[in-house]
């Protein structure tokens, strides 16, 4: 494998090409924005490299030689395409586009980001949103290579950046009829520790998450016990649905269940309304216009 090119060499080049089409030192150091003694020093530094001459020196004129002629046949149109680059690379400064990769869990997915997301790419099509639907979003972002998450503000880590995008949440301690028929309804998050509760487990490796109320200001959290331990809240909700026992999940994991009687609410004075979900990410500095363009039409 060829060695990469010194970046002092790929810049003696870009000086050869515009001494090649002046003819002068004195007006490609105009150009250039340099002293004649520097394109001087950079033309020999170069020749001294490629061992041939590639200019042809008088008091009055400068010429390319055929050598010179060669490499400038080869080098004007790499030099064309590396500013090309340059100036598309420029361009995502000014302009949302490309690829942004973002977290997120699916209830955020269904009721934030998809409701808003033909409006979103029509009104930017030029940037790709790659996603990954993670119930637990509270990975490294730098580390899975990720823009941007979406999680509730509790769980952010105190060195990210977060816009809040969704109204305010609340919890659910939900059953199914039937799992009621044969249990007696807790009046009090005390009463939990007599009943079969799902548990929800954060992430695959993160603790048990312990239930967690407030009244009056009074916070109470208790840890519930249950035959299901799981990490996926559709598991969740469909044991539930099922009979197995009691889940506290999101208000909007549940809604709908709880308008149609398919599930049945309890402890709902226990649990008051918290922060929704954010937007988070890593940095202000350096954000992409397309990164920009996301926080704005997610944000409330």
């Amino acid at each position: 494998m060829k060695s990469p090119m010194p970046s002092q060499e790929l810049g003696a080049l870009a000086v050869f090409a515009v001494v090649a089409e002046a003819r002068s030192f004195a007006q490609a150091a105009v150009r250039l924005g340099v002293s004649r003694s520097a394109v001087s020093h950079a033309m020999r530094a170069l020749e001294e490299r490629l061992g041939v001459r590639l200019l042809a020196r008088t008091t009055r004129a400068v010429a390319v030689t055929e050598p010179g002629q060669r490499l400038l046949a080869k080098l004007g149109p790499a030099l064309g395409d590396i500013e090309a680059a340059l100036r598309e690379v420029g361009q995502l400064r000014e302009r949302p586009a490309g690829l942004i990769r973002l977290i997120a869990p699916p209830i955020v997915l269904s009721t934030l980001l998809s409701p808003k997301l033909g409006a979103f790419t029509r009104a930017y099509p030029d940037i790709v949103l790659d996603i990954t639907s993670e119930d637990d979003t509270r990975g490294d972002l730098v580390a899975g290579r990720y823009d941007a998450g979406i999680h509730l503000g509790e769980f952010l880590h105190r060195d990210m950046t977060a816009v809040l995008v969704t109204r305010e949440q609340r919890a659910a301690v939900v059953a199914a009829p039937g799992y009621f028929d044969r249990h007696p309804k807790p009046k009090t998050p005390r009463d939990i520790t007599a009943h079969r509760c799902l548990q929800y487990r954060m992430g695959t490796d993160g603790p048990v998450y312990r239930w967690e109320f407030e009244k009056r200001g009074k916070p109470v959290s208790v840890s519930a016990s249950g035959p299901v331990i799981v990490s996926d809240a559709q598991f969740m909700i469909r044991a539930a649905l099922d009979g197995v026992g009691l889940a506290y999940l999101l208000e909007d994991y549940v809604a709908e269940h709880i308008a149609r009687g398919d599930l049945v609410r309890v402890l709902d004075d226990w649990c008051p309304p918290f922060d929704g979900y954010f937007l988070y990410y890593p940095s202000r500095r350096h954000q992409s216009p397309a990164l920009r363009a996301l926080v704005e039409a997610l944000r409330v």
